[in-house]
């Protein structure tokens, strides 16, 4: 079985984004940019089915900044190959991303592809969808677990509510990963300066002849017409303001 697992790297939104001059992208000039959580968990994922499989694993990703650096990581974690994907684009949206990708992975004999649900700009979870409906493959999102059984798998998809069902699976299929079974693996300093020397293999990713990515017209923070008021001083004075604010609002009486 051959697995690829597509990696994707963001903004770090732990730190404070600002909107560029032309208000259609966030300024990334200096914002830090790392791999999408929810990747990170298909990668662990990818690399469980490896490990219990015999499997060949490769990781894939869009040319960019940071990209090698992350495939190289990914090489470091137990990935047996890496590809960047190059393009004439410049940050893609998921449909866009799907044709760059799919075109690549028909050439490579992939069995499997595994990719996070969501990203920081996929919110509803559309490249495995897109993805699904470009190789005409079988695809399942929201997944928390996955096995080989015979020759093909058995899927858990998680819903909300607490529900989840399982489901056997034949390949060659798409998986949008939610969880992976085990947190992802701790890799050694020894390890990842190993793999700065894994040479990424570079494949270009043509899209299809009148194919338009959508574009932002517009971004902005959004308004806020109030924000929360932080109480200090000690309990009896953080009490005491309690006490009015909660009596101005009509909560306590008296």
């Amino acid at each position: 079985m051959h697995i690829a697992v597509v990696l994707r790297l963001g903004p770090d939104l732990t730190e404070e984004l600002e909107i560029n001059e032309d208000q259609t992208d966030i300024d990334r000039e200096w914002v830090g940019i790392k791999l999408n959580e929810l990747d990170d968990q298909a990668l662990e994922e990818a690399v469980l089915l490896k490990e219990a499989h015999g499997a060949k694993l490769t990781a894939i990703g869009l040319a960019g900044e940071g990209v090698e650096r992350q495939l190289q990581t990914a090489v470091a974690r137990g990935a047996d190959d890496a590809v960047a994907i190059e393009h004439d684009g410049g940050n893609v949206d998921s449909r866009t991303a799907a044709h760059l990708l799919s075109a690549a992975i028909r050439e490579m004999g992939v069995d499997l592809i595994l990719t996070g649900v969501q990203a920081s700009d996929d919110v509803f979870g559309q490249l495995a969808p897109f993805l699904g409906g470009l190789l005409d493959w079988r695809t399942l999102n929201g997944v928390s677990w996955v096995s080989v059984a015979g020759d093909g798998l058995e899927v858990t998809q998680e819903y909300s509510g607490g529900y989840a069902s399982t489901f056997s699976v034949k390949l060659p299929a798409i998986l949008g990963i939610q969880a992976a079974s085990q947190p992802p693996r701790y890799v050694s300093g020894s390890k990842l300066r190993q793999a700065t020397s894994f040479a990424v293999r570079k494949s270009h990713g043509d899209l299809p002849a009148g194919f338009t990515s959508p574009a932002i017209s517009n971004l902005r923070v959004p308004d806020r017409d109030h924000q929360a008021e932080m109480i200090g001083g000690d309990a009896k004075a953080v009490v005491a303001k309690l006490l009015k604010v909660l009596g101005e609002r009509g909560i306590l009486g008296g």
